[in-house]
């Protein structure tokens, strides 16, 4: 698939901005790996545990994620991508036990990331190693 932008190169303050969503969603989303099974969970993981609240609050980092994409001059139909994750993450959430778990295989903040690295064309790798 094609980038989406030239090779313009990131500023110090975008590339800043990218590497700040970066690691709250790695926080968010991969932050430890559970021993017995090998999967990676994060913080959205766990605060899903807390009704209603755990849910608003992870949503919250997921528009902060997504108002910083903006920032960056990510095109709308990107945004729009993103905020479909961050919808399907809430919705999925919201399920009792089953929301839970749903939150650990759906890692909107990573996908979302995802989409921010691609637009620019580097990857998380190549976003750290410009540090």
């Amino acid at each position: 698939m094609p980038r989406s932008t030239s090779t313009k190169r990131l500023t110090s303050t975008e590339r800043d901005r990218i590497q700040r969503a970066a690691r709250i969603a790695r926080l968010m989303d991969t932050a430890v790996r559970l021993p017995v099974l090998g999967v990676r969970i994060g913080a959205d993981s766990v605060l899903g545990l807390l009704p209603g609240v755990g849910d608003i609050a992870t949503s919250l980092i997921g528009l902060y994620i997504l108002n910083e994409a903006r920032r960056l001059g990510v095109p709308n139909h990107k945004l729009a991508r993103m905020a479909v994750n961050l919808g399907i993450d809430a919705a999925g959430g919201t399920v009792p036990l089953v929301g839970d778990l749903f939150d650990v295989y759906f890692k909107s903040h990573r996908r979302n990331v995802g989409i921010i690295l691609d637009h620019f064309g580097i990857s998380e790798d190549e976003l750290n190693r410009r540090a």
